[in-house]
């Protein structure tokens, strides 16, 4: 059964910094890439940070310079760095593993950034 657990979200104020994380079980974590993806009320899911199995990392241009994607296989954790917050990163943030049977999602954790 694969599970993808995220933490860390929360009230921030603006500038300030939230590091996110995921905990992914039933998977071969290592071999799979990891993205964060989010969703703000009354918007379209999308992609935040991705980084492949490899290593590679790529953002999306509203978060390059503010936000690290980093991975740690012997934890079988994805991470989300994300500093100098604005409130238009408020939403539900998701860590998202794509396997070769499939995507799956985590449950999602909030973050709120007030200005």
């Amino acid at each position: 059964q694969v599970q993808l657990v995220e933490s860390g979200g929360g009230l921030v104020q603006a500038g300030g910094s939230l590091r996110l994380s995921c905990a992914a079980s039933g998977i071969t974590f290592s071999a799979n890439d990891m993205a964060w993806y989010r969703q703000a009320p009354g918007k379209q899911r999308e992609m935040v940070a991705g980084i492949t199995r490899g290593g590679s990392t790529n953002y999306a241009d509203s978060v390059k310079g503010r936000f690290t994607i980093s991975r740690d296989n012997f934890k079988h954790t994805v991470y989300l760095q994300m500093n100098s917050l604005k409130p238009e990163d408020t939403g539900v943030y998701y860590c998202n593993a794509k396997t070769i049977v499939g995507r799956y999602w985590g449950q999602g954790t909030q973050v709120t950034v007030s200005s």
